[in-house]
């Protein structure tokens, strides 16, 4: 996607510099590529703790129910 942006030149050239990116277009996408990493992250250490399988979840009715085979 193009798109047309006014970027702070000083912030610009330290981000090329901490990133060793030799262009403007590669710094944006790491910039970016980070910022979704990060919050992923965020969002998996709020899972930390909590149930993700059903307590009463069985994997071999559900197997029985696709008909993949014994469970």
């Amino acid at each position: 996607m193009r798109t047309n942006i006014v970027l702070d030149d000083e912030l610009l050239q330290q981000a090329m510099k901490l990133t060793g990116a030799r262009t403007k277009r590669e710094t944006v996408r790491i910039a970016l590529e980070e910022l979704v990493a990060r919050h992923r992250a965020r969002q998996l250490v709020r899972l930390r703790g909590k149930p993700l399988i059903a307590p009463d979840y069985d994997v071999r009715a559900v197997r029985r129910a696709m008909g993949s085979g014994p469970g």
